[in-house]
């Protein structure tokens, strides 16, 4: 759903970025979501039509090109800001709060957006399910997954301290969206375009264990459907033969269609990732990991290794819990405001 937050508020960037080249940085450019929204829902309804993640190589690819082109640029402006002003914006603090509820409650919300920043634990087995082996693919795979946190880590650590001392507390939520920076419009417009790219491949990436887990209970649930179990052979012009499954038209189509409804429904960007991370970050990057190591090595109950795990793994569970609430909390304000 993060997706068709991102893609609205990217095509909107791009029309505001042209507007306020051409009208002035005081114009009046607004542009509604709806249309966008509906828009990207259509494009991920015929993209639900790729039948697993061992077909999406090259979504992947081109998701990580367009990824890694954005984020620079990002970088670029913001470390070119600071140059240009001749100084570090903003403190120590942070942006200031009305009250210190107020404060507590960004912070929180900001701790959720943070829990978001690695969500790849959603997809991990199922991308190491796509590996050939040798050698192994546990190998491949945290080999991988270190360079990839790596890389990530340095991209999100530059892009906020330099977004932030670039502009201080003015610092919009989403540098290349938020309009802290106006020109080059272009290589802003080219930016926002690769993120609308990224987000095409993200949704249907991080959506395919979704669909192969709701395929695999289905097919074992109904063996004898020919609803669920029958592939039909389509072969359109000038393109590859494929398969269609009905049961996989019907129950991705509704499933697109739903997240484009709340999507619409509840348009809040950052609150709503801060909502999903929290949600996913305590079970599925920390409590799983941790349960499974126990077996895998087996650790002993109150030993000094299982104790050090337990309240690690206590603590994220706390920190999920208040960057949930905090989330909660600003979705709620946004929609009564």
């Amino acid at each position: 759903m993060f997706g068709l937050f991102g893609l609205s508020t990217k095509c909107r960037a791009i029309l505001k970025s042209n507007c306020y080249h051409k009208e002035g940085h005081q114009a009046p450019c607004k542009y509604g979501d709806v249309v966008y929204m509906m828009l990207f829902g259509l494009v991920q309804v015929i993209m639900s039509f790729i039948p697993d993640l061992h077909n999406m190589a090259w979504v992947s690819i081109v998701a990580a090109i367009m990824s890694f082109t954005y984020s620079s640029i990002g970088l670029g402006l913001g470390i070119t800001t600071v140059i240009e002003n001749g100084r570090i914006m903003g403190s120590l603090t942070g942006v200031p709060a009305s009250n210190i509820a107020d404060k507590l409650w960004l912070v929180f919300q900001a701790i959720g957006d943070i829990a978001f920043a690695y969500p790849y634990t959603v997809i991990l087995l199922e991308i190491q399910d796509t590996l050939e082996s040798p050698p192994p693919e546990n190998k491949t795979m945290k080999k991988a997954s270190m360079i990839a946190i790596l890389i990530t880590t340095f991209f999100y650590l530059c892009c906020g301290c330099f977004g932030y001392a670039a502009f201080g507390n003015q610092t919009p939520g989403n540098l290349l969206t938020g309009f802290g920076f106006y020109e080059p419009y272009w290589l802003i417009d080219f930016a926002n375009a690769c993120i609308v790219l990224h987000l095409v491949g993200g949704y249907q990436i991080y959506s395919q264990p979704i669909y192969g887990a709701v395929d695999r209970w289905c097919s074992k649930r109904y063996p004898n459907s020919g609803f669920v179990n029958n592939f039909y052979q389509l072969k359109l012009p000038r393109l590859p033969a494929f398969q269609l499954n009905m049961f996989r038209i019907c129950f991705r189509t509704t499933y697109v269609v739903s997240t484009t409804g709340l999507a619409i429904l509840f348009p809040y960007f950052n609150q709503v990732i801060g909502v999903l991370g929290a949600l996913g970050f305590w079970p599925l990057a920390i409590y799983f990991p941790v349960e499974m190591y126990f077996v895998q090595r087996k650790i002993e109950a109150w030993s000094r290794k299982w104790i050090v795990l337990r309240t690690f793994s206590f603590i994220c569970f706390l920190v999920s819990l208040v960057a949930l609430i905090g989330s909660l909390e600003g979705i709620i304000s946004e929609k009564l405001s």
